[in-house]
């Protein structure tokens, strides 16, 4: 039994989207994490390899996160698409995604379902947790499996930095308490996959992230 993840750096922003899936699954069923722009590459991976997305599931709706996911459902088809009930108005907003401070505007297809926080998704015979984890935005979420020891945290922690908080519905006090007491709660061993920039650890970012330090920000 294994969690396989495929990366995707996708667009001008260089967003991390992913394809998980349990490599044991002879139904070849998926998930898509993120859906950015210029897509392609993972969309014609998903197709190659003929995996069947059952979820899309955004981390949080910037636009740099939600941009394909129109591209993904006219190649694809219907996706259900979920994300925390907190942003269930950001795909259709470009003021509430920010490309409106970057034109062109998105306005992306909101979301079938939405997420608070405490859920258990299973996909083949991995199970996630969801974990509210707010700061960069008011519904980021993290995907966490402790069977696989594996996070992906959206844009709530980065290899030595975390995730801007100047954002108009950003939160100081709420990034520093999803960093102190929610990520940095997960075992050491836990791999941290971003929504941007390269993989790393708990333990690794505990004794090195400068942002993680106590009073640091």
């Amino acid at each position: 039994m294994a969690l396989a993840m495929d990366r995707f750096v996708l667009g001008d922003f260089q967003t991390n989207c992913y394809v998980v899936r349990d490599d044991a699954d002879s139904s070849k069923s998926c998930w898509i994490i993120d859906c950015s722009y210029q897509p392609q590459s993972m969309l014609d991976f998903i197709e190659k390899r003929g995996l069947k997305p059952s979820l899309c599931i955004l981390t949080h709706c910037h636009c740099d996160h939600v941009a394909g996911l129109a591209a993904m459902r006219l190649r694809l088809g219907p996706v259900n698409t979920l994300c925390h009930r907190a942003e269930k108005e950001f795909n259709e907003d470009p003021n509430l995604n920010l490309s409106a401070f970057i034109p062109p505007g998105v306005s992306a297809p909101p979301p079938d379902a939405c997420l608070d926080g405490g859920e258990m998704l299973e996909l083949g015979q991995f199970y996630f947790r969801v974990l509210h984890t707010p700061g960069h935005s008011p519904g980021g979420i993290t995907l966490w499996c402790p069977e696989a020891k594996v996070a992906i945290v959206g844009d709530t922690l980065f290899e030595g930095s975390m995730g801007r908080i100047d954002f108009p519905t950003s939160d100081r006090d709420a990034m520093h308490h999803s960093l102190h007491e929610v990520l940095l709660h997960l075992p050491d061993d836990t791999a941290i996959h971003p929504g941007h920039g390269e993989s790393t650890t708990i333990a690794h970012e505990r004794t090195t992230n400068p942002y993680l330090r106590p009073g640091a920000f």
